[in-house]
């Protein structure tokens, strides 16, 4: 994504990797979705990539400008929280087959690696249910996530991973 906010093409796949698809871009998004890590100092110190803070900056900003994310205005001093718009929630079909195609073909650690497994078999229903309890804790809307939410099993599924390792 240069200067212009024009595409490159009119290619849909083109649009969508101008947005989201370099490296850090996708990696801040996951660490928002699934960490629910909202704050500029979460995401960096969390970073189990290891973000330099001003390429964190950077991605934030481009994330903000293209949509994906808002920012709450802040006064001087204070942490700006950011949130994820309806567009960046709709991703989340897109992070479980990013997912399942990095279990079949790249190296992925056990305890990591349970958060894609559960996605994948959980399928579009489990999709659904997560974007739902986004867009409560993100946008304000739907009805509050059952207990355990999609977060919490996930959580709870890394947690089992690590202990047992």
């Amino acid at each position: 994504m240069g200067e212009s906010n024009e595409p490159r093409s009119e290619c849909p796949i083109n649009a969508a990797v101008e947005v989201f698809g370099d490296r850090w871009s996708l990696l801040v998004l996951r660490d928002i979705v699934f960490g629910d890590r909202r704050y500029f100092r979460e995401l960096q110190a969390n970073s189990i990539e290891g973000i330099a803070s001003n390429i964190l900056a950077n991605r934030l900003k481009r994330l903000v400008e293209s949509g994906l994310l808002t920012r709450e205005d802040t006064r001087p001093g204070q942490r700006a929280r950011y949130s994820l718009t309806e567009p960046a929630i709709q991703l989340i079909p897109v992070f479980a087959h990013l997912g399942s195609w990095g279990l079949r073909h790249r190296p992925a650690s056990p305890t990591l690696r349970l958060g894609a497994e559960l996605l994948e078999q959980g399928g579009p229903v489990l999709w659904e249910e997560f974007m739902d309890e986004l867009r409560h804790v993100h946008l304000g809307s739907g009805s509050p996530p059952r207990s355990p939410s999609v977060r919490q099993r996930l959580y709870a599924a890394y947690l089992a991973a690590s202990q047992s390792s």
